[in-house]
Protein backbone atom coordinates (compact mmCIF):
# COMPACT_ATOMS: atom_id res chain seq x y z
CA UNK A 1 0.00 0.00 0.00
CA UNK A 2 2.91 2.17 0.78
CA UNK A 3 4.31 2.17 -2.72
CA UNK A 4 0.89 2.47 -4.49
CA UNK A 5 0.58 5.82 -2.75
CA UNK A 6 4.34 7.03 -2.82
CA UNK A 7 3.48 6.39 -6.66
CA UNK A 8 0.35 8.18 -6.76
CA UNK A 9 1.77 11.06 -4.97
CA UNK A 10 5.25 11.23 -7.02
CA UNK A 11 2.84 11.17 -10.33
CA UNK A 12 0.01 13.72 -9.19
CA UNK A 13 3.05 16.00 -8.95
CA UNK A 14 4.18 15.28 -11.83
CA UNK A 15 7.89 14.26 -11.04
CA UNK A 16 9.60 11.39 -12.66
CA UNK A 17 11.38 8.75 -10.60
CA UNK A 18 14.59 10.86 -10.53
CA UNK A 19 13.35 13.81 -9.88
CA UNK A 20 11.71 12.72 -6.04
CA UNK A 21 14.68 10.49 -6.00
CA UNK A 22 17.12 13.81 -6.03
CA UNK A 23 14.47 15.82 -4.22
CA UNK A 24 14.84 13.17 -1.07
CA UNK A 25 18.32 12.27 -1.66
CA UNK A 26 18.03 8.82 -1.96
CA UNK A 27 18.31 6.70 -4.75
CA UNK A 28 16.04 5.97 -8.35
CA UNK A 29 16.65 2.35 -7.47
CA UNK A 30 15.87 2.24 -4.04
CA UNK A 31 11.90 4.55 -4.93
CA UNK A 32 11.37 1.96 -8.02
CA UNK A 33 11.82 -0.76 -4.91
CA UNK A 34 9.72 1.35 -2.68
CA UNK A 35 7.02 1.91 -5.12
CA UNK A 36 7.12 -1.96 -6.30
CA UNK A 37 6.85 -3.42 -3.08
CA UNK A 38 10.07 -4.77 -2.96
CA UNK A 39 11.65 -3.20 -0.27
CA UNK A 40 10.60 -1.21 2.79
CA UNK A 41 12.16 2.41 3.32
CA UNK A 42 13.65 3.23 6.38
CA UNK A 43 12.17 5.79 9.09
CA UNK A 44 14.59 8.54 7.59
CA UNK A 45 13.33 8.11 4.30
CA UNK A 46 10.38 8.44 5.00
CA UNK A 47 10.87 11.20 6.92
CA UNK A 48 12.57 13.00 3.25
CA UNK A 49 9.45 12.04 1.22
CA UNK A 50 7.29 13.13 3.25
CA UNK A 51 9.01 16.41 2.92
CA UNK A 52 9.16 16.23 -0.69
CA UNK A 53 5.28 15.92 -0.74
CA UNK A 54 4.44 17.96 2.15
CA UNK A 55 2.60 15.57 4.01
CA UNK A 56 3.04 13.91 7.10
CA UNK A 57 4.20 10.34 7.73
CA UNK A 58 0.66 8.74 8.48
CA UNK A 59 -0.44 10.56 4.45
CA UNK A 60 2.15 8.42 3.63
CA UNK A 61 0.19 5.22 4.81
CA UNK A 62 -3.38 6.77 3.92
CA UNK A 63 -5.76 5.05 1.23
CA UNK A 64 -6.20 7.93 -0.68
CA UNK A 65 -9.28 6.42 -1.90
CA UNK A 66 -10.67 5.99 1.86
CA UNK A 67 -11.99 9.13 3.25
CA UNK A 68 -9.99 11.87 5.88
CA UNK A 69 -11.86 11.96 8.80
CA UNK A 70 -11.00 12.71 12.40
CA UNK A 71 -13.04 13.25 15.01
CA UNK A 72 -12.21 15.43 18.09
CA UNK A 73 -13.53 14.53 21.39
CA UNK A 74 -13.56 16.82 24.56
CA UNK A 75 -10.68 16.06 27.18
CA UNK A 76 -8.58 14.74 23.84
CA UNK A 77 -8.09 18.44 22.16
CA UNK A 78 -4.60 19.51 21.80
CA UNK A 79 -4.55 23.10 23.66
CA UNK A 80 -2.61 25.74 22.17
CA UNK A 81 -1.61 29.06 24.44
CA UNK A 82 -1.54 32.38 22.69
CA UNK A 83 0.72 34.83 22.15
CA UNK A 84 2.30 35.65 25.91
CA UNK A 85 0.06 33.39 27.72
CA UNK A 86 -3.49 35.49 26.60
CA UNK A 87 -5.48 33.03 25.97
CA UNK A 88 -5.72 29.09 25.58
CA UNK A 89 -7.30 27.88 22.11
CA UNK A 90 -8.60 24.06 22.26
CA UNK A 91 -7.78 22.68 18.56
CA UNK A 92 -10.82 21.48 17.16
CA UNK A 93 -9.14 20.10 13.81
CA UNK A 94 -6.45 17.76 13.30
CA UNK A 95 -2.65 19.91 13.27
CA UNK A 96 -1.95 18.72 9.85
CA UNK A 97 -5.16 20.13 8.50
CA UNK A 98 -5.00 22.92 5.85
CA UNK A 99 -7.58 24.74 7.58
CA UNK A 100 -7.49 25.12 11.77
CA UNK A 101 -10.27 25.47 13.64
CA UNK A 102 -10.15 26.52 17.17
CA UNK A 103 -11.99 26.81 20.11
CA UNK A 104 -11.99 29.62 23.32
CA UNK A 105 -13.62 31.10 26.07
CA UNK A 106 -12.89 34.35 26.77
CA UNK A 107 -13.60 36.07 30.14
CA UNK A 108 -14.42 39.39 30.70
CA UNK A 109 -11.23 41.99 29.56
CA UNK A 110 -9.33 39.14 27.87
CA UNK A 111 -7.40 39.94 24.68
CA UNK A 112 -6.16 37.75 22.41
CA UNK A 113 -2.77 39.26 21.76
CA UNK A 114 -1.14 42.54 23.89
CA UNK A 115 -0.89 44.65 20.35
CA UNK A 116 -2.07 43.28 17.17
CA UNK A 117 -1.48 40.22 14.88
CA UNK A 118 -0.66 40.06 11.19
CA UNK A 119 0.00 36.60 9.06
CA UNK A 120 -1.18 35.59 5.59
CA UNK A 121 -4.68 33.46 6.10
CA UNK A 122 -8.25 33.95 6.17
CA UNK A 123 -10.16 34.04 9.79
CA UNK A 124 -13.01 33.43 10.80
CA UNK A 125 -14.63 34.30 14.42
CA UNK A 126 -18.09 32.77 15.16
CA UNK A 127 -19.49 34.06 18.72
CA UNK A 128 -21.71 31.34 20.33
CA UNK A 129 -22.18 33.09 23.46
CA UNK A 130 -21.50 36.79 24.86
CA UNK A 131 -20.23 39.53 22.93
CA UNK A 132 -16.28 40.39 20.96
CA UNK A 133 -15.19 43.10 19.81
CA UNK A 134 -13.22 42.12 16.94
CA UNK A 135 -10.45 44.76 15.76
CA UNK A 136 -9.32 44.77 11.85
CA UNK A 137 -7.24 47.77 10.62
CA UNK A 138 -7.69 49.65 13.36
CA UNK A 139 -11.48 49.37 13.13
CA UNK A 140 -13.56 47.65 15.51
CA UNK A 141 -16.69 45.32 15.30
CA UNK A 142 -18.82 43.95 17.83
CA UNK A 143 -19.47 40.79 17.28
CA UNK A 144 -22.81 39.29 19.12
CA UNK A 145 -24.10 35.44 20.23
CA UNK A 146 -24.78 34.15 16.67
CA UNK A 147 -23.00 36.24 14.48
CA UNK A 148 -19.80 35.68 12.60
CA UNK A 149 -17.13 38.47 11.14
CA UNK A 150 -14.34 36.92 8.29
CA UNK A 151 -11.36 38.73 7.04
CA UNK A 152 -7.95 38.90 5.26
CA UNK A 153 -5.79 38.25 8.33
CA UNK A 154 -3.16 40.09 6.61
CA UNK A 155 -4.63 43.34 8.13
CA UNK A 156 -3.28 43.96 11.71
CA UNK A 157 -5.91 42.53 14.03
CA UNK A 158 -6.88 41.28 17.32
CA UNK A 159 -9.62 39.97 19.60
CA UNK A 160 -11.03 41.20 23.45
CA UNK A 161 -13.63 40.55 25.16
CA UNK A 162 -15.03 44.14 26.58
CA UNK A 163 -18.30 42.82 27.83
CA UNK A 164 -19.36 41.74 31.63
CA UNK A 165 -19.61 37.96 30.53
CA UNK A 166 -17.57 35.25 29.28
CA UNK A 167 -17.94 35.43 25.71
CA UNK A 168 -16.89 31.60 23.47
CA UNK A 169 -15.67 31.60 20.07
CA UNK A 170 -14.85 29.38 17.53
CA UNK A 171 -12.41 30.34 15.35
CA UNK A 172 -11.24 29.53 11.72
CA UNK A 173 -7.70 29.84 9.93
CA UNK A 174 -7.26 29.16 6.66
CA UNK A 175 -3.97 28.19 5.93
CA UNK A 176 -3.15 27.98 9.66
CA UNK A 177 -0.16 29.89 10.96
CA UNK A 178 3.02 28.08 11.91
Amino acid sequence: MLGKRLHELRLTRGMSLRALAQAAGVSPTLLSQIERGVTEPSLSTLRALSAVFGESMAALFRDPAAPSVWLSRPGERTQITGPKGTVSYERLTHGNAPMEVLRAVFVPGQYSVAGTISHASVECLYVIRGTMTVEVAGIAHQVQAAEAITFDAIHAHRYINRGAVDAEIVLSVTPPIP
